[in-house]
């Protein structure tokens, strides 16, 4: 079996999204900087390569991804396929528990897993998800309440902040 994938312009930004066996494997920025050694890392995981298509998982994906960048949805409810450590499943599963609209911090994110001095591993877990939206890792900011790295760029993190903030309309999200 391949690694089916398909391109989705989103009011933020390029993703490439890819299903296997009936599971979201990747809903990755196009033109991240480790775009290679995430791909390379998911297909040794998998044991599969790529293949331009679409699925019924990422045709929902794309259905669901609408209703979020519309204000109509705040959580995702597509089966997912985790490639990578045992800690980075950790991460981000534990990044899956921020709710839409809040925010957390590495160090939060590290005391919530039961270290407080891995802040540098749960960044980089962080760093490596390959499911970005539906694992919102745009949700976690500097403990200084600032933005910090992200795949998509800030100025996609900042636009997915602001449409989950309570007094930011899914249109305005759009004028940046």
């Amino acid at each position: 079996m391949d690694i089916i994938t398909a391109t989705y312009k989103s009011p933020v930004g390029e993703l490439i999204i890819g299903s296997y066996n009936n599971e979201l494997c990747l809903c990755d920025w196009r033109y991240r900087k480790m775009r290679d050694a995430v791909d390379k890392r998911i297909q040794h995981s998998i044991g599969a390569k790529y293949k331009s298509g679409t699925s019924e998982i990422i045709d929902l994906t794309i259905v669901q991804l609408e209703e979020y960048f519309n204000g109509d949805r705040t959580e995702f409810d597509i089966a997912l396929k985790f490639c990578g450590t045992d800690f980075q499943k950790k991460v981000w599963e534990q990044l899956r528990k921020i709710p839409y609209g809040k925010t957390s911090s590495y160090l939060k994110l590290s005391k919530d897993l039961g270290n407080d001095k891995a802040i540098r591993a749960v960044a980089s877990a962080n760093g490596s998800n390959a499911i970005s939206i539906l694992i919102p890792c745009h949700r976690i900011i500097g403990s200084d309440g600032k933005l910090v790295g992200y795949a998509g760029g800030l100025p996609a993190k900042k636009r997915l902040l602001q449409l989950e903030s309570s007094d930011t309309k899914p249109e305005q999200l759009l004028l940046f």
